[in-house]
């Protein structure tokens, strides 16, 4: 299953395909609450509604969305919104993949660097 590496977690830590359809959505509509993701997610796919909230929970947990509370009547809902933009989290998920090659490799990490992507 390919995965993104996500900056702040562990480098092993990465997002499932329902993770990465999630903030997808979220990127492109701001603030939304479970019902609405799950709504927009379904005409794609199907995916159970407790699913999009299972997934949304875990993403606050990992500081990847952020939520709101609003008070409805019987309640209270969450508005989840996207801790950072698509560009700034590639960038984030990039930076921490290349770290745990640089924690792991050390100069053979920077040697296939140099030859991969120095000026030719």
């Amino acid at each position: 299953m390919k995965r993104l590496i996500v900056a702040g977690q562990k480098p092993d830590s990465v997002l499932s395909p329902l993770e990465q359809d999630v903030l997808a959505v979220l990127w492109t509509n701001k603030r939304m609450r479970v019902r609405e993701i799950h709504s927009i997610l379904k005409r794609k796919k199907k995916v159970a509604l407790s699913s999009v909230a299972v997934i949304l929970d875990r993403l606050h947990e990992n500081n990847i969305v952020g939520r709101d509370i609003e008070r409805a009547r019987g309640g209270v809902r969450y508005i989840y919104y996207s801790s950072c933009d698509k560009q700034a989290f590639e960038k984030n998920a990039v930076d921490a993949a290349v770290n745990k090659l640089m924690e792991q490799f050390g100069t053979s990490a920077v040697s296939y660097f140099n030859e991969r992507f120095g000026r030719k």
